[in-house]
């Protein structure tokens, strides 16, 4: 039964998945992490590789390439148990795959080696794997507006993100962090983020550390009357994050997003029963006019197009 609703579940969002592969960032890995496969087993290409194979058949893996494959496949579903998104899964493969195929090719043809690793190192520096651009209820701040806007309105909470557009983490966390905004967002719950690796500034002001050493990016910071509640992930004495998963479930529970999104919603009904008493007249029984805060809510607030 698991599998057969696996199976529907890939075929329901196979059109999305087919429009994700075809990005030039994943073509690309695509092809580079098969490219010791292909040489291998190459006709008119495989019968000039060497081999430490018995029988001597260069056109199949010997024993160490096995080695070297099985133990990049062990690497690959150890680090993907923390994965959360099908990019995240997708990613890891790609990456130790190149770093097994540097290796392979070494091994194989000192030349061979050279030639992959200026390839991977072309690609790292032309190539940059594609950015959520999806539906979000999200404000994007900068040095100069995160501060004005954590305290405009001490009524609203607002949860901010820290993030570097260079981190795979962060670039991970984008569509989660997004959805999140859709299901929670209104005029007293609001989600926002900063890009810490564009404005280092900040990342001083509010003690997010950018080294990939620290391993605090992304970073959850959630604001009350512009002061900060909690962070997560938490960080110790020596400044490194304690280990955190950014899935949907536990940012939910750890943030109390539903209690959050409970109250919010009261504050929204406060608000226009004050306005309605200030301009002195009453909502006509079964009238769909909205309240300010709700038509605001209706479309989204900013998006990366605007940075």
């Amino acid at each position: 039964m698991g599998l057969i609703t696996g199976v529907c579940t890939f075929l329901y969002h196979l059109p999305q998945i087919y429009k994700w592969l075809l990005k030039p960032y994943y073509i690309t890995s695509f092809f580079m992490t098969i490219a010791f496969m292909v040489v291998r087993k190459a006709p008119g290409l495989c019968e000039h590789l060497a081999t430490q194979r018995e029988d001597g058949n260069s056109c199949d893996f010997d024993w160490r390439e096995l080695e070297i494959i099985m133990f990049l496949t062990a690497i690959v579903m150890m680090k993907n148990r923390r994965a959360i998104t099908l990019e995240q899964h997708i990613g890891n493969l790609f990456m130790f795959s190149k770093v097994a195929n540097v290796i392979l090719f070494f091994r194989l043809d000192i030349r061979l080696g050279i030639l992959y690793l200026v390839l991977c190192v072309a690609f790292v520096m032309t190539c940059k794997p594609p950015l959520y651009m999806g539906p979000e209820y999200i404000k994007y701040f900068s040095d100069t507006t995160i501060d004005e806007e954590l305290q405009r309105d001490s009524r609203v909470t607002w949860i901010v993100e820290f993030y570097a557009n260079w981190s795979s983490e962060c670039q991970s966390f984008a569509p989660v962090f997004a959805e999140l905004s859709l299901k929670y967002n209104c005029a007293g719950l609001r989600f926002g983020k900063v890009d810490i690796g564009r404005y280092g500034e900040v990342s001083q002001r509010y003690r997010v550390c950018t080294s990939p050493l620290a391993k605090q990016l992304p970073s959850l910071i959630l604001y009350q009357g512009g002061q900060e509640v909690m962070r997560r992930p938490m960080v110790d004495n020596k400044g490194r994050a304690i280990s955190w998963t950014f899935n949907e479930e536990n940012i939910i529970r750890e943030f109390n997003l539903n209690e959050l999104f409970q109250k919010s919603k009261k504050l929204n009904k406060t608000r226009g029963f004050k306005e309605e008493q200030l301009n002195g007249s009453e909502p006509e029984e079964g009238s769909n006019e909205l309240q300010p805060e709700t038509i605001e809510q209706e479309q989204p607030t900013e998006s990366k197009k605007d940075q």
